[in-house]
């Protein structure tokens, strides 16, 4: 397995190699790759992926580190706070 093959973004299956050609081809800032790759969109929401996708998105174009980058999406399914401290009597 090449550089180019690993999986970056897991939940989409979107691979380092398609990240950066996207990228390059497209002069894309971290939503726009996003969009484009679905890099980010999956189950976690991006946090696995997110910093890497934003790293890509700012090597392949001149662009202030500053602007805007990916956010954290909440969980798919809320939670109860009881249901994480709860104790199981199995």
């Amino acid at each position: 397995m090449t550089d180019r093959d690993m999986i970056v973004c897991r939940c989409e299956e979107v691979s380092y190699g398609e990240l950066v050609d996207t990228a390059g081809q497209f002069a894309c800032n971290s939503r726009e790759l996003k969009l484009r790759t679905r890099a980010g969109m999956g189950y976690c929401g991006g946090r696995t992926c997110r910093s890497s996708v934003d790293a890509i998105a700012l090597a392949a174009a001149e662009r202030d580190n500053t602007q805007i980058t990916l956010k954290y999406q909440p969980p798919v399914r809320p939670v109860h706070f009881g249901d994480l401290g709860a104790i199981s009597n199995d």
